[in-house]
This record gives C-alpha cells, structure tokens and sequence, in this order.
C-alpha cells in the first residue's frame, strides 16, 4: 500500500492564518463598515462581463461560476463589466500574512478558475453564494469562514493539479519534494542534513540538490534559511526574545541568527523590531 502523502499546507497555514472579510455582492455593501478592510482581491463572478487589460479570463457561461483571486492586490483596470444591470458575484479581501508568506509570494499574479473544473471547490462555493445572497442570522462570520474555506481549497487546488512550473507551488506538488519541504516547514529547528532531505525524498544527493534546484528555484539549503528567517522574523516582531527566536528556528546562537537576519532583511533584528513598531 503506498504511504499517504504529506499534508503540505498545515505548517503554512499555522504560521500565516488565511482571513477572509466578504465585502459585498453584486453592488450591495454586507460590511457596515466598507473602509475597514482592505480592497477586494477575491472574486466569485456568475453573472457579468470580467475585464483586464494583459488577461483573458474564462467565459461565464451562467452555469459555473468563475474564482478570480488577485493575490497581490487588485490591479487599477479590473472591471466586471454590468452592461444589463444583473450583474452576479461575491468579492472580498483576503489576507494571507502578506509578502511573508512563502505560498503566497509563489502565487501567480492571479489566479483564475472555472468552478467546473473542480467539483470539491464548487461544493463549497455554492454554499458560501447561498449564505451571501439570503442573508441569515450569524451571515456575516458564517460567510467569512466560508471565504477562507474557498481561499484553503483553492490552494490545495493549484497544488494537486500541478499549476506552477517553478517555486514553491511546483516544489509541494512533487512527490518527492514535497516531503522534503513539508519537513522543513514541520520543523525548522532541526539539524537539516542534506542527507536527510534527499532519503526522505528517496533520491540521491546530487538528484535532490539538482531536481530542488530546477524546479523550487533555489538550493535546499537556501530556502531552508529563508523559510527560517521568515519564521524569525514573525517571532521577533511578536517580541520573543532573539535568543530564544534562534533556538525555536534551528540557528545555533543569537550571533548567528543576527548576522544572517541582517544579510536577508538589511536590518538587525532589534532595528526591524524598532522599525515595525
């Protein structure tokens, strides 16, 4: 029987929480306070025209709606377009942890899906448009948890179907990398030998460095410090205290963890501290 694959958004998950806020639907405000929140970046669009500039997006053909997600911000020239005045779909702002989150900087500038092409997201879509559009007691945190459901599904989506060619999203859809990364992700205190990595992903050395190389973008042992850094970088801001910060993220003092701190982010960890405020 073949061993079950790792669970590859977890540690992400854990680290960097997924918020959703539904703003509104067609041209109707579900917030009370529509400046509180973000811009919208999330869309699910059944009934309208979608326009951009340099993207072609599917056809709505009022059978299946179209999930349109812009992860790093909505550009200027985004329109759905409401040329008969029946215009359909849900928006809202999701937050992923920001430019910090690894998945989220592997993201495509969008992210665009017919609801047809996968029946577990469309399940789950269609309960979050029922509860937006017949507003019922407790709507408003029922819609939101339901958001960041979509958002969770999503993602697991681009992974299991093999979107992204190179970076992380390509990394966590190998299967044999992606037992690599998830350990890493899992435990980044961890002495990590490259001899390690490369058995639990059942290749040689040299196959691993090479195949992690050309399909994540970077060398193990590269992505390995980044992913620690980002993780310390979270705990610092949080006010632990750097010594123990090296401890929790797998470096060997506070020294080192200052030296290569300041090399990734050009500040020192007290200064980025100061600087976050």
């Amino acid at each position: 029987m073949s061993e079950n694959p790792p669970d590859r958004l977890s540690a992400l998950i854990r680290h960097f929480r997924i918020e959703a806020k539904v703003t509104s639907f067609g041209a109707a405000q579900i917030t009370d306070d529509p400046g509180a929140h973000p811009a919208p970046n999330f869309y699910v669009v059944w009934r309208g025209r979608l326009n951009l500039s340099d993207h072609s997006f599917p056809p709505l053909d009022g059978g299946s709606p179209v999930l349109v997600y812009f992860p790093r911000g909505t550009p200027l020239d985004f329109k759905i377009q409401d040329e008969v005045g029946d215009a359909g779909y849900v928006c809202a702002s999701v937050d992923t942890g920001g430019d910090a989150n690894p998945f989220a900087a592997a993201l495509p500038d969008v992210v665009t899906l017919s609801l047809n092409d996968t029946e577990p997201l469309r399940a789950v879509t269609e309960i979050l448009l029922d509860e937006a559009l017949s507003p019922r007691c407790g709507g408003r945190a029922v819609i939101d948890r339901l958001c960041e459901i979509v958002v969770i599904r999503l993602l697991r989506h681009l992974i299991e179907n093999g979107t992204a060619k190179i970076g992380l999203l390509a990394g966590l859809a190998h299967p044999n990398l992606s037992r690599a990364i998830v350990a890493m992700h899992d435990r980044p205190e961890k002495t990590w030998r490259l001899e390690n990595l490369a058995e639990m992903a059942a290749m040689s050395r040299t196959h691993f460095v090479n195949t992690f190389r050309d399909i994540v973008g970077v060398t193990p042992g590269h992505y390995l410090s980044d992913w620690r850094l980002t993780l310390a970088r979270i705990e610092i801001a949080k006010g632990t205290a750097v010594k123990v910060t090296a401890g929790k993220v797998g470096f060997s003092s506070a020294a080192a963890l200052s030296r290569a701190f300041t090399r990734r982010f050009g500040v020192s960890p007290r200064q980025d501290c100061a600087r976050s405020a």
